[in-house]
């Protein structure tokens, strides 16, 4: 038979009962502010991250790091009893920080449901090196906005003149500060009036006519010649999976487009 508590033995046994409750509340939370709970995985995700940043995980950072978030749920609940949640500016930055969210999560989604795989990072680094393939140029070049100065620096060069020297007077002042030197290049780094210029150029030797292309006039010397070698894949992976990762964004959003009614 069962009896029904009454009297003496109800308050303890509710008291009790709120206890383990209070007690399991305050080990799942951080903290509770104004009856808001900020739970203990908050202040995990908070430390795991600053963790990333080489924060090591001590019991000062994650007390601070609880600090934080009690300052945080404060000026939150400051901010929502003075009403400032309605306030239009407020929505709509809300609403940004909203997509921003999903859109990540999307994207994140997304590459985890179809990582990149192995086969197509080679593939996009064999396209690389045929475009490599091929030679590298040495170059030299003194900028001039007038043809008539070009000609007049030829003619200097042909009498003997120092064509690091000469370089002084170009306009490409990032070149001229170190005598004309463009380092190496493949011929298509350069706008296609030059490179076509500087390949039927020999070793050691210069333009003997003036080069125009859309930033004035080119005096141009081959320093050397070699054949073009594309860096080793482990060098520029990360640039080819990032290649990879902005085609299939686009795609996707492609896709979504089509599907799409806009008006």
């Amino acid at each position: 038979m069962k009896f029904p508590i009454r009297g003496a033995y109800a308050a303890p046994l509710l008291a009790a009962a709120l206890a383990l409750t209070s007690a399991a509340a305050i080990a799942q939370n951080a903290a509770v502010v104004n009856g808001k709970a900020i739970p203990k995985a908050r202040v995990d995700e908070f430390v795991q991250m600053l963790a990333g940043q080489g924060r090591p995980d001590t019991p000062e950072l994650r007390a601070a790091v609880r600090d934080e978030l009690i300052a945080r749920e404060l000026f939150v609940q400051e901010a929502e009893k003075r009403g400032l949640l309605k306030r239009p500016e407020v929505q709509r930055q809300l609403d940004m920080s909203r997509q921003d969210i999903l859109i990540r999560s999307l994207l994140a989604d997304t590459g985890k449901a179809n990582p990149i795989k192995d086969e197509e990072v080679k593939a996009e680094y064999d396209k690389v090196v045929k475009e490599q393939s091929g030679k590298e140029f040495k170059a030299r070049h003194i900028l001039v906005e007038k043809e008539e100065t070009a000609k007049q620096i030829i003619e200097q060069l042909k009498k003997g003149a120092k064509f690091e020297d000469l370089a002084k007077q170009s306009i490409d002042k990032g070149s001229a500060e170190h005598g004309g030197d463009l380092d190496w290049n493949t011929p298509g780094t350069f706008v296609p009036e030059f490179s076509d210029a500087m390949v039927k150029l020999e070793k050691g030797k210069f333009s003997q006519a003036p080069v125009k292309s859309q930033f004035g006039y080119h005096v141009i010397r081959v320093d050397d010649i070699r054949d073009a070698k594309a860096p080793p894949l482990d060098q520029i992976k990360p640039q080819i999976m990032q290649k990879l990762e902005r085609e299939r964004i686009d795609a996707l959003q492609k896709s979504l487009r089509a599907k799409a009614k806009i008006q």
